[in-house]
């Protein structure tokens, strides 16, 4: 892992409750008086972190203008996970896997939203293409709010290979999105070992992503527009899942 900024009370008070070990510094506004601020600097000193003050020009000028909420640490990045990570969290699990797979999604805040929905929704991991597609970045973790801390977030060389693995033997379930598809995701049996499958901005899936699926859905769309924003649809597909594999009506 290397060192990167860490921006933003949420995203520094998650790193903090998840691995404080690898801050090195933080850094706040000494002007700002509220009590979130306080409660931070408060749980930073019990980590043992000697906080720097600054002020909001400095603070600025580190994070290039970035809204910090007058907070900046300095640590190491939540690390991507491997293929052989993968397998060992599948092997772990006691019940059935639940997976979200990110098709080339190259923009870091749809990458951060849809990581934060996966968190929501008990995903077990999100897994992208190491080519092509965003990685673990400050501003996905900014706009992931913690979640890039919590989900295991998997970057594996040949998306395809890893989804017939995972049909083969783990006898997941793949289901992609797609605007054409002719099943409707409200029709689609959610339950058991799944993964959703969302495709990049613009673009969806790429060919041999969509012709490894098993099944296509698409989303009702009531109004004009033709298509919804890839973080917005992922969470409107994976609660559908929640809905579906709840042992009690959500």
């Amino acid at each position: 892992m290397s060192g990167q900024l860490i921006i933003g009370i949420h995203a520094v008070r998650t790193a903090l409750k998840h691995g404080a070990q690898r801050i090195d510094s933080l850094q706040f506004d000494a002007a700002r008086q509220d009590r979130r601020l306080r409660q931070l600097l408060d749980e930073a000193r019990a980590a043992g972190i000697e906080a720097q003050a600054s002020d909001k020009t400095s603070l600025d000028r580190l994070t290039g203008g970035a809204n910090h909420q007058g907070v900046v640490a300095h640590g190491e990045m939540p690390a991507s996970l491997t293929e052989r990570d993968l397998e060992d969290l599948l092997s772990a699990l006691s019940v059935p896997p639940f997976l979200l797979v990110l098709d080339g999604i190259t923009d870091p805040h749809n990458l951060g939203a849809c990581l934060r929905s996966a968190d929501a929704a008990g995903v077990h991991a999100v897994i992208a293409p190491r080519d092509r597609a965003s990685g673990l970045t400050p501003v996905v973790c900014k706009v992931a709010s913690g979640a890039a801390e919590t989900v295991p977030f998997v970057q594996v060389t040949n998306l395809a290979r890893t989804l017939r693995h995972l049909q083969d033997a783990h006898r997941v379930f793949t289901i992609g999105a797609a605007g054409e598809a002719e099943t409707g995701l409200y029709a689609a049996d959610l339950t058991g070992p799944l993964a959703l499958v969302m495709g990049a901005e613009g673009e969806g899936m790429r060919r041999l992503t969509r012709e490894t699926c098993d099944l296509l859905v698409h989303l009702p769309m009531a109004g004009r527009v033709e298509s919804l924003n890839v973080s917005v649809a992922a969470g409107v597909c994976l609660y559908e899942a929640v809905r579906q594999r709840s042992p009690v009506p959500v």
